[in-house]
């Protein structure tokens, strides 16, 4: 079935790469347009490189190569006026807005008594206030569209339980989650649907790091930390056989969640996990 999404336009949010750029693809191959937006910069407190105004440069790359529309701007979730400012000018060249994917997220890992300040206030920022940033500024243009239209948060399997080590991204997951229900509720009545993916881990930069492999092997010198040997160690998080799963694995999911197949579904907490929630 192709043109899922045709003559719509979708805002994504941490589009330069990883699951925003595939989200941003998915819904452009199914006739959508897209606003992008990416931090395309480093947060000092994240321990991996993040992407860089070269990846936002591919998305566009891509999207166009799809034939479509994509107005691609550099902007930090947590600076709401740069955020709506971003969406204002993409709604004005593209002329509406149907569709969010509130994507961009930011990983970490310490305990909680140790956790620093900065670290514990860059997670919150990003993966929960960006993503009540990016639902406010793109709400105003959707109702005004009076067609309805579709808003999906990307939360996690850690907004569903808990996780050692991750208490900042588990407090924003699980914070995602209360937003995404009262979002729900009081979009209803202007037929805007509210739901929430929540992946297992992904095929993304975001695990395949230095960091994210001490934290799961440091029983191991970093020279055997390799993407296979850490592969059987992801693999135990599952249910099904599987070490991780694609991004695109995820955009499908977005793309049902933004598609009239999914037209009376609200409030939804939707897993792409793999079976990791039922262990």
């Amino acid at each position: 079935m192709a043109g899922r999404v045709e003559g719509k336009v979708a805002f994504v949010t941490g589009a330069a790469r990883g699951q925003g750029r595939s989200h941003a693809l998915r819904l452009a191959e199914e006739g959508a347009d897209i606003i992008a937006v990416d931090i395309a910069a480093q947060i000092d407190t994240v321990p991996y490189a993040m992407s860089t105004p070269d990846d936002l440069a591919q998305t566009v790359k891509e999207v166009e190569a799809l034939d479509r529309r994509i107005i691609a701007t550099q902007a930090d979730v947590r600076d709401y006026d740069a955020l709506k400012s971003a969406v204002d000018d993409g709604v004005a060249q593209l002329g509406r807005l149907d569709i969010v994917a509130a994507n961009a997220g930011i990983f970490g890992h310490a305990r909680a008594e140790e956790m620093p300040e900065q670290t514990w206030q860059d997670m919150i920022g990003v993966n929960l206030t960006g993503v009540w940033h990016a639902a406010k500024a793109a709400i105003p243009h959707i109702r005004a569209g009076g067609h309805g239209g579709s808003i999906v948060l990307t939360s996690s399997t850690a907004g569903l339980m808990p996780f050692e080590n991750f208490a900042h991204y588990t407090a924003a997951k699980h914070g995602v989650v209360g937003l995404m229900r009262t979002l729900a509720l009081e979009l209803a009545p202007d037929f805007i649907r509210v739901n929430s993916v929540h992946p297992t881990s992904v095929n993304t930069d975001m695990i395949h790091n230095s960091a994210t492999y001490e934290l799961f092997a440091p029983d191991l010198p970093p020279e055997q930390r390799t993407k296979e040997v850490l592969g059987e160690r992801f693999q135990t998080l599952n249910a099904l056989p599987i070490r991780w799963v694609e991004p695109r694995d995820i955009s499908n999911a977005v793309l049902w969640l933004a598609s009239d197949e999914s037209r009376y579904v609200t409030g939804v907490t939707l897993p792409i996990d793999a079976g990791s929630l039922i262990k």
